[in-house]
């Protein structure tokens, strides 16, 4: 009897994971026979966790908060996207035993703002919340849309500061603290902390979103975020939660393992009504 291919997303929190739902509805519209499953995993644990589940005969995996730097440093080979931002989303077991590193988020991001929301990032400026991994796998994709600039903001400055200058030869970028952003406007604002998790938010000054500004929280939820609460209230022309990404980044990873890449339209218009 052939074992079935097993496939699953590490992360801490993962409960909410809405992952391996999506992989499910994707094997059964592409006609792919496998398992996805969801793992709490932490930091400390991640190395230990990720040899035994490819020992075990693992061909895939997603790494989530707070992994994605460190699949990043366990991958034997690496795409050029996931080189150059140091973050890792997609594990990727080859024929001669290596494990490739990819990164599928700003291709995911990309696709449910340009493709599902139309949103045009060209001549925009852009506000990055957050330096850890989820910021690492966005900023070059979007400096190739021939953006204005990209400012993050971190609470830790020198992170920021170190993470825009590592991209600085792509592009306008630079890294600053939350209190150095008075007095400044942004076309769109993208939320990569992890503070709606906890159902808080970054602390922004008032008035820095510009006229028909768009929000979007790279986290989601069954219920808006407290960031798209947050866009809601501050007149934001579309405030977005990541739920659109999370599905289009899926598919990217998807077809990097199975080689054929889904139709998402109709899982993101599913996922959506069962919602809010």
């Amino acid at each position: 009897m052939t074992a079935i291919d097993q496939y699953a997303v590490f992360g801490s929190p993962i409960k909410h994971s809405k992952s391996p739902r999506i992989h499910k509805l994707f094997a059964e519209q592409t006609q792919q026979t496998l398992i996805y499953a969801s793992q709490e995993v932490n930091a400390e644990q991640f190395a230990n966790a990720v040899s035994c589940f490819f020992s075990a005969g693992g061909k895939g995996l997603n790494c989530t908060l707070p992994l994605k730097e460190l699949a990043w440093a366990y991958a034997d080979i690496r795409t050029e996207r996931a080189e150059l931002s140091k973050a890792v989303n997609t594990l990727a077991l080859q024929s001669d035993g290596r494990i490739l590193g990819d990164n599928t988020d700003g291709l995911g991001l990309l696709t449910d703002l340009k493709i599902n929301h139309e949103v045009n990032l060209k001549n925009k400026n852009i506000l990055i919340l957050g330096a850890g991994g989820a910021s690492r796998g966005i900023i070059l994709p979007i400096l190739e849309q021939s953006v204005i600039s990209i400012v993050i903001a971190n609470r830790t400055i020198d992170k920021a500061v170190t993470l825009a200058n590592e991209f600085a030869h792509k592009g306008m970028i630079k890294g600053c603290g939350y209190n150095d952003l008075d007095d400044q406007r942004f076309d769109l604002i993208i939320n990569a902390t992890s503070t709606s998790l906890s159902d808080e938010i970054p602390p922004l000054p008032e008035n820095i979103l510009s006229k028909n500004g768009i929000c979007y929280d790279l986290a989601y939820s069954n219920k808006p975020t407290s960031f798209v609460n947050w866009g809601k209230k501050n007149k934001a022309l579309k405030s977005l939660d990541g739920l659109g990404m999370l599905v289009e980044q899926a598919a990217e990873a998807f077809f990097i393992w199975r080689g054929i890449r889904p139709i998402t339209s109709s899982i993101i218009e599913l996922l959506n009504s069962e919602r809010f």
